[in-house]
């Protein structure tokens, strides 16, 4: 009983703090950064999580990069997302592995250089452990295969620049925590580690991502059109394999 009191009590966060953003002020975020994730969670392999940009349209500011992290997952940076500078990202939502019951802090650097932190409570174990959702020759056959799907937004019509798109990934993400049901062996990390997507030549998000991003990793967004023909997305995995593909911008396909 002791020793899970004592487990309970230990906070990585102050430690995070240090390793991951060596150790910069943090600032209260709650009217900065939404993060919104369920409290107790159905499956732990496939956690959804949603970031919001809170800042007033009038703040002269604006977000440059969020960080998600995930405090008492195995590799707690679950993703970093640099926002494009032109495309007015204020939601992003992936979906997560979670270990242990942890607090998920999202850090948001803004545009005057100062980080604005919030917080929240999942409960949920074993997702970065969990077998595969699909077999490995299946996963393997989807590897690097992409789609593009764009999204109406309620009473919004077609004059508006706000789109809504997601972008999907097929491959494994193998953690490097789950074990191979029949060799009994750790199955190496095999995961993909940067996702870029732009339309036409400017950026929209970049995405530097971990161990704790699901298996087939999709990201869903909102951003503003600039009137691009095109939106196009390049993927690159930890063994080097780079995955890239366009899309006409107001399309929906594979």
């Amino acid at each position: 009983m002791h020793a899970a009191r004592a487990t309970e009590a230990y906070d990585p966060w102050p430690g995070l703090v240090q390793d991951i953003f060596n150790n910069r002020p943090m600032n209260d975020g709650s009217d900065v950064i939404g993060i919104e994730m369920p409290m107790r969670a159905e499956d732990a392999a496939i956690v959804p999580v949603t970031l919001r940009t809170k800042l007033s349209p009038g703040d002269g500011r604006r977000v440059v990069a969020i960080t998600l992290v995930i405090d008492q997952n195995p590799a707690p940076m679950a993703a970093k997302f640099e926002l494009g500078p032109d495309a007015n990202v204020t939601e992003i939502s992936s979906r997560v592995r979670v270990n242990n019951y942890t607090d998920v802090h999202a850090v948001a650097e803004l545009s005057d250089g100062k980080l604005y932190v919030t917080k929240t409570y999942v409960k949920a174990s074993g997702g970065c452990s969990a077998p595969a959702a699909k077999n490995a020759e299946e996963a393997k056959n989807r590897i690097g295969q992409m789609r593009y799907r764009q999204f109406a937004r309620p009473g919004e019509g077609p004059a508006t620049s706000m789109r809504e798109a997601q972008i999907m990934v097929g491959h494994p993400n193998n953690s490097g925590l789950q074990m191979d049901q029949l060799t009994q062996l750790y199955i190496p990390a095999f995961f993909v580690d940067k996702l870029q997507i732009w339309q036409d030549d400017s950026l929209v998000l970049a995405i530097e991502g971990g161990i704790s991003i699901s298996e087939d990793p999709n990201i869903r967004f909102t951003y503003v059109s600039n009137g691009a023909k095109h939106v196009r997305a390049e993927a690159r995995d930890t063994d080097g394999h780079v995955f890239a593909h366009e899309w006409k911008a107001d399309d929906s396909g594979t």
